[in-house]
């Protein structure tokens, strides 16, 4: 099949037989078990760089109103809302060595956010921030994450470096036993849980990864003591370095033109291309966003959640690649839109999703010089198979002398590593330094992995009990059986590209279910009644969209090309119509949730 061929938005048989064979290039038989875990003895990918010499303490065995299992934006956000409620104690508890969670990890050059910083960072006008840019570097979010936890005073019982290692329900004293790997053993009145789901980096199962005798590390710990610089750049220590770095997702797009400006010479392993749509990141003013109008920042990201979500907004103030794509995130995101599905809906989705690639596959053309490079670079599938990036200098840096791409689609990525460098196909690239920008492994942090046991009442643990009928919960936050126990995550609940709005709406509800709770004297617990009505309307589009990521290119929103599983996770009908639905439940329906305490 020839490029013209393949390009012609108007030849629809030809792109899904182009895009069925790029998929096949990649599929592994092994999944997701093509990666391996940063535990044991690849256990210092994981190690924290920034901590520095982490100080002893003895052992807490307190009590206090809310512990929240996460220094995110997600704990710290319910640390917030709690702390607006009126609530007293609260305990975050954080692996890290500071608030901000893969804003405090991920520190690689170049980082920024994908979303409008003014949608992104929340609490806006809580705080009378206006970020200074479109897309915010990283350092200023993770400021941002500092600046809600300074002003809500979560750092006093705060306890950082310090992971849980599991929650117990006492009955006696109705509260949870929280126990950590630093000897803690608390009780708090109320969990939240905020680990995340993109929480632990991984690294590709890599035949011969611990013979390398050059230097290497994981994105998410970017070990500046080597490269020297900071995230702006400046990495000295690079010079006359052979660099390689594996992966080219939205980490990858990011780092790669810089170390092109340090580096040697850089080799970009590729296994599956990115989109990468314009960014025309620039500087903000407060006057370019209304943030003179009281609620402004709220009004901004309500907007950008509805046009995302699939809804009819009478102006797009956002006005970005995402917005502008937004038809094509139907796929990607629960829409109401789905409730009109159909075989013109689809065939007018395929045309349009045509279109939008090949106008990425025509820029990657128009900048890339070299013909060979440029059509290695080119993404083959459909627009929602892969998270879009967004860049204006990826595709010129493989303009440069010191960068050159190895495509290893044919052999499954690189297929083994000496102590000299990496070998794909016939040929060994020496290198003195080798990155992981693999990402992180999807849902393997948190209570819903096993890696944090949870012990409800009667000694039940929270995943023996879901094993037979799958996750039980209302509206994703809270359980039968696990009283005044909250999650806050994507299971059962709402999902979109702007996740910290999500957050922030869960991190509300938290927070509206604990002040009930206090009110009432009350325990926090649905009744299985209301686990199966929610468990209804969950699996009423479980399969929904399962034949379009089937046939995705490997990555991990349809598990490395198996398919998504056939079992709801997220809300079908979108964010926004959720966090409607949501409203109107505390307002009318909050009193269901609450239980007599049985010292009552």
């Amino acid at each position: 099949m020839t490029s013209t061929q393949a390009t012609d938005p108007n030849d629809i048989d030809a792109l899904r037989q182009r895009y069925s064979l790029e998929r096949e290039r990649r599929v592994r038989t092994d999944g997701a078990r093509q990666y391996r875990r940063t535990e044991a003895e690849f256990g210092y990918y994981a190690a924290d760089p920034y901590a520095g010499e982490v100080a002893a303490r003895e052992p807490l065995t307190d009590t206090v109103d809310v512990a929240v299992i996460g220094g995110g934006f997600g704990g710290i956000l319910a640390g917030a809302r709690m702390r607006q409620q009126g609530v007293g104690r609260v305990r975050i508890v954080e692996k890290g060595g500071d608030f901000g969670g893969t804003w405090y990890w991920n520190r690689y050059p170049g980082i920024h956010c994908d979303i409008e910083s003014h949608v992104y960072l929340p609490m806006l006008d809580e705080t009378g921030y206006v970020p200074e840019w479109k897309y915010a570097p990283g350092e200023e979010i993770r400021r941002h994450a500092v600046r809600i936890a300074e002003k809500y005073d979560l750092y006093p019982d705060a306890l950082f470096s310090t992971a849980v290692t599991s929650l117990t329900w006492d009955q006696a004293s109705e509260t949870w036993i929280v126990a950590t790997d630093r000897g803690d053993a608390f009780h708090a009145t109320y969990v939240v849980t905020a680990t995340g789901t993109l929480s632990e980096p991984k690294l590709p199962g890599i035949p011969g990864i611990e013979t390398f005798q050059g230097h290497t590390f994981h994105t998410s710990r970017w070990d500046y003591s080597y490269t020297g610089g900071t995230p702006d750049g400046g990495m000295t220590g690079l010079r006359g370095k052979r660099v390689g770095i594996v992966g080219t997702g939205a980490t990858g797009v990011q780092a790669i033109p810089m170390l092109a400006e340090d580096a040697e010479h850089v080799y970009v392993f590729q296994r599956t291309p990115s989109s990468v749509d314009v960014r025309a990141n620039r500087r903000t003013t407060a006057a370019d966003v209304g943030a003179d109008r009281e609620g402004w920042a709220r009004e901004r990201r309500e907007n950008f959640l509805a046009i995302v979500s699939g809804e009819q907004a009478d102006q797009d103030l956002v006005a970005d690649g995402w917005t502008a794509s937004a038809a094509l995130l139907e796929k990607l995101l629960p829409s109401f839109r789905r409730d009109e599905q159909g075989p013109s809906f689809e065939a007018a989705y395929e045309l349009a999703d045509a279109a939008k690639m090949n106008e990425l596959r025509a820029r990657v053309e128009q900048t890339v010089t070299d013909p060979d490079t440029a059509e290695k670079l080119k993404p083959w599938y459909r627009y929602a198979c892969k998270r879009p990036t967004f860049s204006d200098k990826y595709y010129a840096s493989f303009n440069r002398d010191n960068v050159s791409l190895v495509d290893t689609a044919d052999t499954h990525g690189i297929e083994r590593i000496t102590e000299q460098g990496a070998v794909v196909g016939d040929d060994t690239y020496e290198l003195d330094c080798l990155i992981f920008a693999t990402g992180f492994s999807v849902g393997v942090s948190g209570i819903f992995s096993g890696t944090l046991p949870v012990h409800g009442r009667g000694g039940t643990q929270l995943l023996h009990a879901w094993a037979q009928q799958g996750p039980r919960t209302l509206h994703g936050f809270t359980g039968n059986g696990f009283p005044n126990l909250i999650h806050m995550g994507s299971l059962h609940n709402a999902s979109s590209v702007n996740f910290t709005h999500i957050l922030d709406e869960q991190a509300v509800h938290a927070a509206a279910l604990v002040a009930a709770a206090e009110t009432a004297c009350a325990l926090i617990e649905p009744s299985p009644e209301a686990e199966d009505a929610w468990a209804a309307v969950m699996a009423k589009d479980a399969a929904d969209h399962e034949w379009f990521h089937a046939g995705c290119t490997p990555g991990y929103y349809n598990r490395e090309g198996l398919g998504r599983p056939n079992t709801a996770s997220a809300y079908p009908h979108g964010a926004f119509t959720f966090h409607q639905l949501l409203k109107q439940w505390r307002e009318e329906s909050i009193g269901e949730v609450l239980q007599p305490k049985a010292a009552l």
